[in-house]
């Protein structure tokens, strides 16, 4: 059964937090909400937890995952990001946006898209999610919790309890985070191209 934690949206309690990373560094797969939507996280090189998301998804292997940052430092040892690129996504961020750059050395090459040798990054607004990056000291491996029969991801964290409970190890519950996923933009050609509409406005990358 997972565990279910119930994390203070504007306060979290730093002892809560605390388990959940300990959690996460022991291999643990955790559901978590976002600026957005509802996510599955896990630790940066956990090859198990990693499979595991690609069956609750049944993701293949091209599906780009993303490493969950705290700020543009930890992002900028993940990822190669150049000036014109830096600008772009500094102005949008933190937000709901998923950006897919090429990544460094620093990136599992499982995470990698097969050909691309990409990856997603993102930096959320959510001090939930905030206070558990620093807390790891490290990016989280996420991808977002649309399970493969259903239109939408899933907001409430009872809802998915209910759901994922033989799944997953726990559930973050901090209130609902909405429906809607990310904005995904691929600046991997050198240029914005949005691959997947979501909750970040898009009109900057049109």
């Amino acid at each position: 059964m997972a565990r279910f934690f119930d994390v203070h949206p504007q306060d979290p309690q730093p002892r809560t937090i605390g388990q959940i990373a300990d959690l996460v560094r022991s291999g643990g797969l955790i559901a978590y909400p976002t600026d957005s939507c509802y996510a599955l996280g896990a630790q940066l090189g956990n090859k198990e937890a990693l499979d595991r998301i690609r069956a609750i998804r049944r993701l293949d292997d091209k599906h780009h995952f993303t490493l969950v940052c705290r700020d543009f430092a930890q992002l900028g040892q993940f990822v190669h990001i150049g000036n014109e690129v830096f600008r772009s996504i500094k102005a949008v961020t933190p937000g709901a946006y998923t950006f897919i750059l090429p990544a460094t050395k620093e990136v599992p090459r499982r995470l990698l898209h097969p050909k691309k040798k990409t990856v997603g990054v993102r930096i959320p607004d959510h001090k939930v999610v905030q206070a558990l990056l620093a807390e790891l000291g490290e990016p989280l491996l996420s991808s977002t919790l649309l399970l493969p029969d259903h239109e939408d991801p899933m907001t409430q964290g009872w809802e998915i309890k209910e759901r994922l409970d033989h799944a997953v190890d726990a559930v973050v519950d901090s209130g609902d985070c909405g429906p809607e996923p990310t904005t995904v933009v691929d600046f991997s050609g050198g240029y914005a191209e949005i691959v997947r509409y979501g909750m970040g406005d898009p009109s900057r990358f049109e």
